[in-house]
C-alpha cells in the first residue's frame, strides 16, 4: 500500500535520479582567457609558433608585432626521455651537449626559490657597507620564504667547483678570468644555469615581488626566463653611449635552471676565454668588458635565442625578430618562455628613454648604479 510516507520518498529518490543524470551529461564550464592585454599591445602581436625545446614544446606562440592577440591555447607538452651517460662519454661531447645534460631545462618546472646577490663582504660582516645594507634587505623582505644568498668571492669559487666539476672546461675558465667584474659576470649566469632563481646586484633594491613581474594572464608554467630592458636610446648618436639599439639588463634576471639562453651564453664565454688563453692574450688589459661578458652578449644571445629555428618554427615568420620589436614598449611581452619588461620595470627613475618613476606600477626593482664592480676609490658614494 502507497502510504504519504512513502510517496513523499519515492518523489525524492525520482528527483534525485534526474538532476543526477542531467548533471553527468551537461559541459563542465569553461573559464576563459583573460581579454585584458597585459603582454602586450593589442595592435602589436604577431605569431610565431614555438618549436621543440630541450625537453619539449614551448607552450605558446611568440609575441612580437601584427594585430590581434590570438587566445592563449596551451599544446602537449612532449618530454624528451633522459639518456643515462658516464662521465666519460660526457667529456667526448660538445661543450652545449654537456652543459644540456648536466643542467636540463623543463619550462613546466616552478621557478627556483632562490635570490643570488655577490659581494666582497656578506651582510653579517662589518665591514660590508651600509649603503647596501637596505637594498639587500629588500630582497627578503619582498621575497619572505626565499633563500637569500650574498655569495662572496671565496664562496663563489668553491661554489662553482661544487656545480661545474662535471664540466671543468667551465671551472678552467671561470677560474682563469683576470677581473673580478668578469668573473662576477660570468658568476650570475652560472648559478641561473644551474640553479635557477632570481639574480640582483648588490646594488639593486626590490620594489615589488616577483610573484608580480609575470603577468596574471601568463601561466608561470609556460614561461622559463624573464629579463628586462635596460636601454632604448633614440638619440642619433647613441652608438656612443651604448653598446645596442636595445639592451637587456643582467643586473635583475630570473631564470629557471637550464634554460638554453643561459646555456649558450655559458658556452659562448667559456669557449672565448680558454681561446684567449690559449693565445696568451687573456690579460687585464681588456677594453670591452661590455661585449665580452656584460650585456652586449647578454642581449645578443637573447636575440639569437629568439631567431633560432632550432627553438621557433619560422616558416611563417616575416622576418627576424629585431630591436624593433621592443622599443618604446610600455607593457610586458613574451617571446616563446621569454616575458621581456620595459625599461621601467628594471631601470626606474632614470630619467631618460621612457622610463618612468619608481611608483609607477610597472616599477619592480631600481638600480642604483653604485658601479660595484670598480675599486673602491672610483665608485659612486665610495661604499663598501
Amino acid at each position: 500500500m502507497l502510504t504519504p510516507r512513502r510517496a513523499v520518498i519515492i518523489a525524492a529518490l525520482i528527483i534525485t535520479f534526474f538532476f543526477l543524470l542531467r548533471s553527468a551529461h551537461s559541459p563542465a564550464p569553461i573559464i576563459p582567457d583573460s581579454t585584458k592585454d597585459t603582454v602586450s599591445e593589442a595592435e602589436t602581436h604577431v605569431e610565431t609558433t614555438a618549436k621543440q625545446l630541450t625537453t619539449g614544446q614551448i607552450p605558446e606562440k611568440a609575441v612580437t608585432s601584427g594585430s590581434a592577440k590570438p587566445p592563449y591555447q596551451q599544446p602537449e607538452l612532449k618530454k624528451k626521455p633522459a639518456t643515462q651517460q658516464t662521465l666519460e662519454d660526457l667529456a667526448g661531447k660538445p661543450l652545449r651537449d654537456q652543459l644540456t645534460y648536466q643542467f636540463p631545462y623543463d619550462v613546466e618546472d616552478k621557478f627556483p626559490a632562490y635570490i643570488w646577490q655577490t659581494w666582497k663582504h656578506t651582510p653579517a660582516s662589518g665591514e660590508f657597507g651600509e649603503a647596501f645594507r637596505q637594498p639587500e634587505a629588500s630582497w627578503t623582505e619582498k621575497h619572505p620564504g626565499f633563500v637569500h644568498e650574498v655569495i662572496t668571492d671565496d664562496i663563489a669559487l668553491n661554489l662553482m667547483r661544487y656545480l661545474y666539476a662535471s664540466v671543468p672546461e667551465v671551472l678552467e675558465a671561470y677560474t682563469s678570468l683576470p677581473l673580478p667584474i668578469l668573473k662576477a659576470d660570468f658568476f650570475r649566469y652560472l648559478i641561473l644555469l644551474a640553479r635557477g632563481g632570481i639574480y640582483a646586484d648588490i646594488d639593486t633594491s626590490a620594489l615589488k615581488s616577483a610573484a608580480d613581474w609575470i603577468p596574471d594572464d601568463v601561466p608561470r608554467s609556460t614561461i622559463g626566463l624573464v629579463v628586462g630592458i635596460e636601454a632604448d636610446p633614440d638619440r642619433p648618436d647613441w652608438e656612443q653611449w651604448y653598446s645596442r639599439r636595445i639592451q637587456f639588463c643582467q643586473w635583475t634576471i630570473q631564470s629557471k635552471p637550464g634554460h638554453p639562453v643561459l646555456r649558450d651564453i655559458v658556452a659562448s664565454i667559456t669557449e672565448e676565454t680558454l681561446r684567449r688563453k690559449k693565445a696568451g692574450i687573456l690579460t687585464k688589459e681588456m677594453k670591452s668588458v661590455v661585449e665580452y661578458t656584460g650585456p652586449a652578449i647578454w642581449t645578443d644571445k637573447i636575440f639569437d635565442f629568439f631567431n633560432n629555428e632550432e627553438y621557433f618554427d619560422m616558416s611563417n615568420s616575416q622576418g627576424n625578430i629585431t630591436w624593433q620589436n621592443f622599443t618604446g614598449m610600455k607593457r610586458p611581452k613574451r617571446v616563446g618562455d621569454v616575458v621581456i619588461l620595459p625599461i621601467t620595470s628594471f631601470s626606474p627613475g632614470v630619467g631618460q628613454m621612457g622610463a618612468e618613476e619608481t611608483d609607477d606600477p610597472m616599477a619592480f626593482v631600481k638600480h642604483d648604479f653604485e658601479g660595484t664592480w670598480k675599486p673602491d676609490n672610483e665608485r659612486m658614494g665610495h661604499a663598501s
